[in-house]
């Protein structure tokens, strides 16, 4: 469960009192609730802006997950990157592939329990496998959230040749969602 909480002005908390614990684990479970409710909605509906206003909602839960685990950077990166930019892509690409707007009849078929059995299969192994790795495990009480300053500088100084590797990356990838734009 979550021990350790940062409050967002920086300054760490150190070990969580009891009632300080159960209310962090209810904000959590109200934001994994949230983000479950949506991520069903997003994979069922019929209108596909729909399902990308409900892939934003997921998005934004787990960027709230992440500043409830005290994880600032990461929540702050979450926002930017998956929630600014690539739902702004992922609705550009919708209105360029002149997709139809609004309700679809057609997008339902007979083989839709097979993908239920799937999901169903899968969510059992996964918990399998991670109650098989960590048990009723819990984090240590007295562990701090890495703090921005330490992401930072290990990203600009160690993994400097991957993180400009992947920025040329998402250059490549936007020149080439331009080039395919622009053929029509």
């Amino acid at each position: 469960m979550i021990t350790a909480f940062a409050s967002s002005s920086a300054v760490f908390a150190q070990a969580m009192t009891e009632t300080e614990e159960w209310v962090a684990n209810g904000v959590f479970y109200v934001i994994a609730a949230v983000a479950i409710v949506s991520a069903l909605r997003m994979v069922t509906t019929s209108n596909v802006v729909h399902a990308a206003l409900y892939l934003l909602v997921v998005l934004v839960c787990v960027a709230a997950t992440y500043i409830v685990l005290g994880a600032e950077f990461a929540a702050a990166t979450q926002l930017l990157v998956y929630v600014g930019a690539i739902m702004v892509l992922l609705l550009f690409g919708v209105m360029l592939t002149r997709a139809q707007i609004g309700h679809e009849d057609n997008l339902d078929h007979d083989q839709k329990w097979i993908g239920g059995l799937v999901a169903v299969a899968l969510f059992a192994v996964m918990t399998y496998a991670v109650t098989d790795q960590w048990g009723t495990q819990k984090l240590p009480a007295d562990r701090m959230p890495q703090q921005t300053q330490e992401v930072a500088d290990s990203i600009f100084s160690t993994y400097i040749v991957p993180f400009e590797a992947i920025s040329l990356l998402l250059l490549a990838a936007l020149i080439g969602a331009i080039v395919v734009a622009r053929r029509d």
